[in-house]
């Protein structure tokens, strides 16, 4: 699993990448990933998808979501 620091840029570089379509991009990698059975990739970008979705509500104004 990658430390904290490297998921954070890793959930800023898809916002970079893919603006406003990232949460999409993020939920598209995810069942990639489960198709292919990767049980560890699925679980890092459920991560990534968190923090993605705390920036793009950060950057909007919105509140943050609660889980």
């Amino acid at each position: 699993m990658l430390d904290d620091r490297d998921l954070w840029a890793a959930a800023q570089e898809v916002i970079e990448q893919n603006r406003g379509k990232a949460p999409a991009y993020v939920d598209q990698r995810i069942g990639e990933l489960a198709a292919e059975g990767d049980l560890d990739g699925v679980q890092a970008w459920q991560v990534v998808a968190e923090r993605v979705d705390q920036l793009m509500d950060h950057r909007t104004g919105r509140p943050l979501t609660r889980q």
